[in-house]
């Protein structure tokens, strides 16, 4: 089969275009570096030529308001081109809970992209990952100086991103879903701890308070972020994965 991947060259692209050419596929990468515009729709009919399945991990550059607009427009020309090539399946993935946090203007912009894709004239499918274990570092930057951490106790159930791109594979040979597959990790954390837990594994002495101020996860309510009994849950450990990464 062919699929286009967009977004093939990122974090999680890679590693689906390496899974899929490795199980015999022709798995085409597009993005901006390969020519492509989703916002324009430059590129989209020649990268999806032949394509029978489309994986859409494309990602805003931005997370603030302005993603609303890059979702609503690249997901109409992307379903337009799809339909007039005949692809048979468009995938995205998304965020666990999404719906459950308006306040946010990126997962609000999430839940729009879900809501597109529905509406479309394709056969899709939408996985739902959880919190990358790969972006704890950065959630950390946000709210940190030379001395401490700052993070609030927003529970949350991370994963590998190459448990993410299994997944995401899984799904693009397989039948489309028409609906979700949620995915997540096999352990859950306060995020407070889980900041603890990074730094005593990469060496750092600077010190995680507690503070429901901090953040993007700071306006987040409950559990909302945390997988439901139907969640898909992968295998690899946070400890685990914090140790060979570092």
């Amino acid at each position: 089969m062919k699929f286009t991947v967009i977004g093939g060259t990122g974090l999680i692209g890679t590693q689906v275009v390496r899974k899929l050419t490795d199980a015999g596929h022709e798995a085409l990468p597009a993005g901006l570096s390969t020519g492509l515009d989703l916002l324009t729709g430059k590129g989209l009919d020649e990268a999806l030529e032949g394509a029978q399945v489309v994986v859409n991990l494309a990602n805003s550059p931005t997370f603030d308001d302005k993603s609303l607009d890059f979702f609503r427009t690249s997901m109409g020309n992307l379903l337009a081109a799809g339909e007039k090539a005949g692809v048979g399946h468009q995938i995205i993935l998304s965020i666990v809970g999404v719906e459950q946090v308006p306040q946010l203007d990126y997962y609000r912009a999430k839940a729009l992209q879900e809501e597109l894709l529905r509406q479309g004239p394709t056969p899709y499918s939408i996985v739902r990952a959880t919190q990358f274990f790969e972006f704890m570092n950065a959630v950390m930057s946000w709210t940190s100086d030379d001395e401490t951490v700052r993070l609030p106790v927003t529970p949350i159930q991370p994963m590998a991103s190459a448990d993410v791109a299994s997944a995401v594979f899984e799904v693009a040979t397989g039948a489309p879903l028409g609906g979700v597959r949620n995915i997540a990790g096999p352990d859950r954390f306060p995020l407070d701890e889980l900041g603890r837990i990074t730094l005593e594994a990469q060496g750092d002495t600077r010190n995680v308070v507690v503070d429901d101020q901090a953040g993007m996860f700071a306006v987040i309510d409950g559990e909302v972020l945390l997988p439901g009994p139907d969640a898909h849950l992968a295998a690899t450990h946070y400890r685990d994965w914090v140790r060979e990464a570092h």
